[in-house]
């Protein structure tokens, strides 16, 4: 297979050029050359932004079997790149986001892929809100591909090594730091992520298999609970930590934002609990999605924080996640919070 990367530097783009190397297919990246692409690949430079920027991908005259596209913000990005390509991949893979179905979505859990849409999103639209970029990224790839060929990869919450959000590596830094600390509960609360290189499998599976249509990717929901992922977060990092499990009210009561100063974690009774941790997956499991268990997630993800030497390198366009120390402790010191007792 001939697989040309959109990106393909960070995140779920590497894992999806590593898993194709792995599985001996001739890979290609265009990216902006900001940072260096895996080894095994061949390299092309342009920014999709730019008015020139795919000068490169256009004289490089290289056809594909399938392209794959992460991107994020303005769609008409995703409709020119679409556009070049028409004639030249055999299909068109885009990573898009759940958050494309329209608000607010069932209370019981979040929408399958026949659920309503977010509205307002165009596929020559400039940057805007991200459900709706996303969402104009999936008209554009459509428009220029056709619906029998073209995947659209609706990716619920991502984590695994070299993620570039912040989300697990803020609970493990913050872990690492040991003391007490603060453990959003319920301890059995159900959650449900997508694992990148979990993503990355499915989605080469995907073109192997021809697959066309929309896809929500992530993994069953109770694939782990708030307990054990953050109980394997103190096995992993050997921190002398002492996790203090907090009722949602009294973190709520606290101000403190969920998801984003405590990521991962929505209080249960939240009107965003079932579009995050419920959501219905039966489409992506019955062509072939598996999850590693979280235990490897953790452990390969801080494995790759301490290689790095422990700076997560953030995207520039998200906030960077996490809880301030001062409003951690005085949450705690108000009473907030029960020792783990769990072996």
């Amino acid at each position: 297979m001939r697989l040309l990367v959109l990106g393909g530097t960070e995140f779920v783009g590497r894992a999806v050029v590593q898993a194709a190397l792995g599985r001996g297919w001739e890979v290609t990246v265009f990216h902006r050359g900001r940072h260096r692409a895996p080894s095994g690949v061949r390299s092309l430079h342009g920014d999709r932004t730019a008015p020139d920027g795919l000068t490169a991908l256009a004289a490089d005259g290289g056809t594909w079997d399938a392209v794959v596209d992460t991107w994020s913000a303005e769609p008409r990005a995703v409709r020119d790149t679409a556009r070049l390509l028409r004639g030249r991949a055999g299909r068109y893979v885009y990573v898009s986001s759940r958050s494309v179905y329209a608000w607010p979505w069932p209370s019981v859990g979040g929408a399958a892929e026949d659920g309503p849409l977010v509205e307002g999103a165009a596929a020559d639209a400039g940057a805007t809100e991200y459900a709706q970029d996303k969402r104009g990224g999936e008209l554009a790839a459509v428009e220029a591909f056709g619906a029998e060929a073209s995947v659209l990869v609706r990716a619920g919450l991502i984590l695994g090594p070299y993620e570039n959000v912040g989300r697990l590596p803020w609970w493990l830094t913050r872990i690492a730091r040991g003391g007490p600390v603060l453990a959003p509960g319920p301890q059995d609360l159900p959650l449900q992520y997508i694992d990148a290189r979990d993503l990355a499998d499915w989605l080469l599976g995907a073109v192997e298999r021809e697959l066309s249509g929309p896809y929500d990717l992530v993994s069953p929901p109770g694939h782990t609970t708030m307990g054990e992922l953050l109980r394997t977060c103190v096995q992993v990092t050997g921190a002398d930590a002492e996790l203090r499990w907090t009722a949602p009210e009294a973190i709520l009561a606290a101000g403190i934002e969920p998801w984003t100063q405590l990521p991962v974690w929505v209080p249960p009774d939240g009107e965003m609990y079932g579009p995050a941790h419920r959501g219905d997956v039966s489409r992506a499991l019955a062509t072939g999605l598996v999850c590693r268990p979280a235990g490897e997630t953790v452990a390969d993800t801080w494995r790759w924080l301490t290689d790095i030497g422990g700076t997560v390198p953030l995207r520039p366009d998200r906030p960077a996640p996490g809880l301030d120390p001062e409003v951690e402790a005085k949450v705690l010191a108000g009473g907030g919070g029960v020792p783990d007792t769990t072996s």
